[in-house]
């Protein structure tokens, strides 16, 4: 609900948008709408903007590098712990151009089906929803189910979750991605050490940490880029491109009237192809 505020927030206060995405209000539902619009003030502050910069572009960053893999014939877009993400609600491909099966935990995607309801957006035939509880089945088992063919190139988004999984379990799912035919890949975004971080990127992260773990969901994994890039390649992908505030300011934020921008180092991107 977090992230899907800052989108809703991006869509009422900046302009050109980063990410258009008509259904961001709708979906957080006209109470929580009227609250963000109430705080139009406090949303203006440098740290809420670049929190929103960051959800907007990532979501951005994921589209476009999916728009590539389907100029490579990928015609499957798996997006990972879905949440609130409203790509297959406004998708602008063709009908039957492209599958999309959003995977979640199973209460999580309970909720999203009833904001869905509420908010009357239709859910359309191109959309499959796979339950994954993941102490009792594996992410291929699960995509199984729902009809996901392993013969075929597919490209992943992995937003927002790595940086709360081990070590262990971020190799799993990307050895999954990788071991898929060639044609697809992946988005995730993921968390860097402390250590790399300058202060003001130390206060942020301890901040951020705090909060998280307050709720039960504690930062675990973090990477070095480079290592995180020779890691990849191992395990089967190649034309990796990582991206940190500087690169993503410059890609899509540059000559903005308002000053939009990612701020600091904490999160990165990184996109690679199977």
């Amino acid at each position: 609900m977090r992230v899907a505020l800052r989108r809703a927030a991006h869509q009422l206060f900046d302009n050109p948008k980063v990410l258009d995405d008509p259904i961001a209000l709708p979906i957080i539902g006209p109470e929580a709408a009227e609250e963000l619009k109430a705080a139009a003030r406090e949303e203006q502050g440098r740290i809420p903007r670049a929190i929103r910069a960051f959800m907007a572009v990532r979501s951005r960053y994921a589209e476009d590098q999916l728009a590539r893999a389907i100029g490579r014939a990928t015609a499957q877009y798996v997006i990972l712990g879905a949440g609130l993400d409203t790509f297959a609600y406004r998708n602008p491909y063709a009908e039957g151009a492209l599958r999309v099966f959003e995977v979640d935990y199973p209460a999580t995607q309970e909720w999203k089906r009833r904001k869905l309801a509420a908010a009357a957006i239709p859910i359309p035939a191109s959309v499959t929803f796979a339950p994954v509880d993941f102490e009792r089945q594996t992410l291929a088992d699960g995509l199984q189910q729902a009809g996901f063919d392993r013969e075929k190139p597919a490209f992943f988004s992995w937003l927002g979750v790595s940086m709360y999984l081990t070590d262990e379990a971020v190799t799993a799912t990307l050895g999954f991605v990788g071991s898929t035919p060639s044609g697809g890949g992946i988005v995730f975004d993921y968390a860097v050490p402390r250590d790399s971080l300058g202060l003001m990127g130390r206060m942020a992260l301890d901040a951020i940490s705090k909060r998280v773990a307050a709720v039960g969901e504690p930062f675990r994994t973090f990477f070095e880029p480079k290592a995180l890039t020779e890691r990849l390649k191992q395990l089967g992908f190649h034309s990796c491109e990582d991206l940190g505030g500087d690169e993503l300011n410059a890609r899509y934020f540059s000559n903005r009237a308002d000053g939009l921008r990612v701020a600091g180092s904490l999160g990165r991107l990184m996109g690679a192809e199977v």
